[in-house]
């Protein structure tokens, strides 16, 4: 298969700015992009560098938006696993068409990130009724990962990390969490969001205890809502007049 069905592509670019994070994972993403910025001064002291990377925990809450302002912060270029594509019936062809996507992705010296990682790193278990073909999809992976060079970043993410293989997850370097935000950080998102439109749509009952992405969905449906409300009394108006 060729390699640009196996990649989405996707050039948006997202700045530190447009993540809300709490301070502890902000701190690690700093730390990261600076091991990365003076790489090669830190290999000439025998210094590893942190480049695979499992961001976990619960969807909506920036995982995918992290990847991107790390490419952008980098100013690497970022290949996104298709992974509709990269799975195959066809014994063999997943790990073929994964192993192509890693190769370019360390020719590029890019930012590699493979989204719902649960999908080809599931625990290898005897219940699995295609647990041949899995077990060698995860062998494959933990070579590639292995053998995956500094100078390239592998970002993984997931929403359910309990059912990654063990051997997988000891491959990584940094596990950062992603919860739900708290309030405070809702706040600022929801304040973000309300910056574009009339400052009568402030008035709008906010939500907690939901991700950023629900957050987003909620405000709009109740701004759509309103919006529309007001055209229609406009056109009533209109008609009476």
């Amino acid at each position: 298969m060729n390699i640009l069905d196996l990649v989405i592509n996707d050039k948006e670019r997202v700045s530190f700015n447009d993540v809300l994070l709490d301070e502890a994972n902000r701190q690690q993403f700093v730390q990261l992009i600076k091991e990365h910025t003076y790489i090669e001064k830190l290999q000439e002291y025998g210094l590893p560098v942190n480049n695979k990377i499992l961001l976990h925990g619960s969807s909506g809450c920036g995982k995918t938006m992290s990847a991107k302002a790390i490419a952008s912060a980098l100013n690497k270029k970022i290949l996104i696993l298709n992974l509709s594509n990269v799975i195959c019936a066809r014994i063999g062809e997943t790990s073929q068409n994964i192993k192509q996507v890693f190769d370019k992705a360390a020719r590029d010296k890019a930012i590699l990130f493979l989204d719902e990682f649960d999908q080809i790193g599931k625990a290898r278990g005897n219940d699995d009724k295609d647990v041949g073909e899995m077990r060698r999809l995860v062998n494959t992976l933990i070579q590639l990962i292995d053998y995956y060079p500094q100078d390239a970043l592998l970002l993984c993410a997931t929403n359910h990390p309990t059912i990654i293989d063990t051997a997988l997850l000891r491959r990584f370097q940094l596990k950062i969490s992603f919860e739900m935000p708290a309030p405070a950080l809702l706040d600022n998102y929801y304040d973000q969001l309300l910056l574009r439109f009339p400052e009568r749509m402030n008035q709008i009952q906010r939500k907690y205890e939901i991700s950023y992405a629900e957050a987003k969905d909620y405000l709009y449906t109740e701004i759509k809502a309103r919006l529309i409300e007001e055209l229609e009394q406009e056109e009533v108006l209109a008609a009476i007049n």
